[in-house]
């Protein structure tokens, strides 16, 4: 069980003062991170201008820097098909990186996501696949992909708490069906996220949480910063945990 901070997403700037775009500001968020308790860094790569990007140019200054500043820590980025909004293009940016992440994210519901991870399999990047459906689940079944993933990324988009937690378990329940026996790490999006951090150490799972996934503390309030929200979900993970 780990908790993952994802640091920014695809989030516009001005989603919260605090949300980080720059160099600076990630590897700040990430020491922080790190330091409130997150085992693992998950980022949005930007540009100059605070546009996602998987240009080797901007991933790979990026990379060394997270890995002197959290040594020890693996970090993940997206690979979402918005980024570069072309499939060729994604393509190349990856087997230019010449400082790659530890691991990615791939959408499942993506048409490209098995040529992704092919070619991530081949460059030795390790994979989280992202799972929002039993559809995604059964094609990555059907496609016998799972073998090459470090784990199973179920991630819900914005629903209310009790509709994620059974959408969830329904993908969970596929997992299980298909035999896809891979870590999992279970998180929401927006008015869900609190519920699904919650169920997943219920459930034992592992978990995410950031500015990319909400910007409310569980009691309400906006949060000051990345930092508040890791603290509250490990703050949930062992009071949840320390009643066994």
């Amino acid at each position: 069980m780990i908790v993952q901070a994802c640091l920014n997403g695809a989030r516009a700037p001005d989603f919260h003062p605090r949300l980080p775009c720059t160099p600076d500001a990630i590897v700040a968020d990430a020491v922080a991170a790190v330091a409130a308790g997150a085992h693992e860094i998950h980022v949005h790569v930007r540009d100059a201008h605070a546009r996602e990007t998987l240009a080797p140019g901007v991933v790979d200054p990026l990379m060394v820097r997270l890995r002197t500043a959290v040594r020890g820590t693996l970090i993940g980025i997206s690979t979402g098909a918005w980024i570069e909004r072309d499939d060729d293009r994604r393509l190349a940016c990856i087997a230019g990186w010449r400082e790659p992440p530890d691991y990615v994210s791939v959408n499942l519901s993506e048409a490209n996501a098995p040529a992704v991870i092919e070619r991530l399999r081949r460059q030795g990047i390790a994979v989280e696949a992202g799972l929002s459906s039993a559809a995604d689940t059964a094609r990555l079944a059907s496609l016998d992909l799972a073998r090459h993933c470090l784990r199973l990324l179920v991630e819900i988009e914005a629903v209310d708490g009790p509709t994620g937690i059974v959408t969830a378990e329904a993908v969970v329940a596929e997992l299980d069906r298909a035999g896809l026996h891979r870590p999992i790490l279970l998180h929401g999006a927006g008015a869900c996220a609190w519920p699904l951090v919650t169920h997943a150490a219920e459930r034992r799972l592992s978990t995410r949480i950031g500015l990319e996934d909400v910007k409310e503390l569980p009691d309400g309030r906006e949060t000051p910063d990345n930092v508040a929200l890791l603290r509250a979900a490990v703050a949930i993970f062992r009071r949840v945990t320390s009643t066994d």
